[in-house]
């Protein structure tokens, strides 16, 4: 790809291009809970409590206090304009940009070290070690469990196969040498890695790099059943950039890293042992998740216990409010681009345009643009819709508009649901189907037909014009008119 992004600072000198992308703060802020409650106004967006700002600036602060040196940057995906202007493509064109390196990996490559990741070595032996020192994590809220690591790349092997893999968790600071990690029982590959691990009664070596190129930010958060057990999503960001992604080897354990992170924490998944995020904090959450909501504390997390912390010179902490923008364009992309692989494969060209809406966190709804291009298509805009539940079986709500509606445009797509869309004959249900346990709807309290947290109704909106019916359904033919002349005199 042309647009020299490969690292953190290739991407944050993109944005030295684009006005308005990137705004930097010297002001001294707190990492408790002071940073997030800024951003929230700056450009989180997503389900974050309104009021908020969507589609707003990235932002750099470079006090934080009581860490002298440290600099932290959020929001960096917090833009679908940024992310297209990331991969080089238009934001329509990222889910079929995406699905195509996904047919087309190219898999990491080992380099020897020191690599840029490891300019600075702090090693849990030597005297006065303390990650929280060294790693400015913060928290988003006031009741969160504790600092939390939210952009961490998670490098792991698994110990009978040999096949690595990379993923994004929660991960709390538990102390100067120590860490939680929440893995989500039957979600991740990691997951599996630290399962067998545990029944062999061995560590398992894991890496976390933070601040590292935006094409692995969001392309590791790919799920079955695209990406299988086994499916390097490094491998799909070295489609995007036209090469692979160097790894180098860690300095304390035997696992790879990221090369040019600006941090990597290295460490082992301690067998066996499960801990409670907010075993100090004791406020009974984790942190604010996708949904909107503050997500429960788990008593069943992992222990990873620290055993170095290598870093760049001058390096960036990189992280993300939990219900943000960020988060929808991380979940949302890759799964707007597994949609896109499913429908395409069964019928060609009719998927015009998918968007995983921020409402859903990038996860629970999607409206799919469906062209119908004579009678025979009638029908097939919900063959599609059950498509998109197989390709990503956390999704809940689908909305199906037709190829002159603005998807990215709410307004538009409510306007299509009350001009094209009649309750009685244009909702299908499909109860008693296992979505997401984060959803607070999806548990038995909520309804009795549901028997077990984690299982909803999913729900398609049909608002497609019946076929038969389309000429009654133009939008009023406005003239073509280039609007620049009037604009500009009205300017001056």
């Amino acid at each position: 790809m042309g647009n020299g992004v490969r690292d953190l600072r290739s991407a944050l000198k993109l944005l030295e291009g684009m006005p308005g992308q990137l705004i930097e703060t010297a002001v001294p802020v707190r990492a408790e809970a002071e940073l997030a409650g800024v951003y929230r106004y700056v450009g989180a967006g997503g389900t974050v409590k309104r009021p908020t700002t969507v589609d707003g600036p990235a932002m750099m602060f470079h006090r934080i206090e009581g860490m002298p040196g440290a600099r932290v940057l959020i929001g960096l995906l917090a833009s679908r304009k940024r992310v297209a202007a990331f991969f080089d493509c238009t934001e329509l064109e990222l889910p079929k940009r995406i699905y195509e390196c996904v047919n087309n990996p190219i898999p990491p490559v080992v380099v020897q070290g020191p690599a840029e990741c490891q300019e600075m070595v702090y090693r849990v032996e030597e005297p006065g070690f303390d990650l929280r020192k060294l790693v400015p994590a913060p928290t988003n809220t006031p009741i969160d469990a504790g600092p939390f690591i939210t952009m961490g790349m998670c490098y792991a092997t698994h110990p009978d196969t040999g096949v690595s893999d990379v993923t994004i968790h929660r991960i709390c600071l538990q102390g100067k040498d120590k860490m939680s990690i929440f893995l989500m029982p039957g979600s991740r590959h990691i997951g599996a890695m630290a399962d067998r691990a545990s029944e062999l009664n061995q560590p398992l070596p894991i890496s976390i790099s933070i601040g590292v190129d935006p094409a692995i930010e969001i392309l590791s958060c790919f799920e079955p059943p695209t990406t299988p057990l086994g499916f390097n999503e490094l491998s799909i960001a070295g489609a995007l950039r036209g090469e692979a992604v160097k790894l180098v080897p860690c300095v304390s354990i035997k696992e790879n890293a990221i090369a040019n992170a600006e941090y990597v924490i290295e460490g082992v998944i301690t067998p066996g042992v499960m801990i409670s995020e907010d075993q100090y904090s004791h406020t009974g959450y984790a942190m604010p998740e996708f949904p909107g909501y503050n997500g429960p504390a788990s008593s069943e997390c992992r222990q990873i216990e620290v055993k170095a912390v290598t870093m760049r010179k001058h390096p960036i902490m990189q992280t993300c409010i939990g219900p943000s923008e960020e988060h929808v364009n991380m979940a949302g992309l890759p799964t707007e681009a597994s949609i896109y692989g499913m429908i395409e494969k069964a019928m060609p060209g009719r998927l015009t345009g998918i968007y995983a809406h921020r409402s859903g966190g990038g996860k629970y709804m999607a409206v799919l643009q469906f062209r119908k291009r004579d009678h025979t298509d009638e029908g097939r805009q919900r063959q599609a819709a059950l498509l998109a539940f197989s390709a990503f079986p956390e999704l809940k709500h689908i909305i199906l508009v037709d190829e002159d509606v603005d998807i990215f445009d709410t307004n538009d797509v409510l306007w299509a649901m009350n001009t094209r869309f009649q309750g009685d004959k244009d909702i299908i249900t499909i109860p008693g189907v296992r979505c997401h346990p984060l959803d607070p709807s999806s548990s038995p309290d909520y309804s009795e037909s549901i028997w077990e947290k984690g299982i909803s109704c999913k729900t398609i909106f049909d608002c497609t014009v019946p076929f038969a019916l389309k000429d009654r359904f133009k939008r009023a033919p406005f003239m073509e008119v280039d609007p620049n002349k009037w604009v500009q005199e009205r300017k001056e």
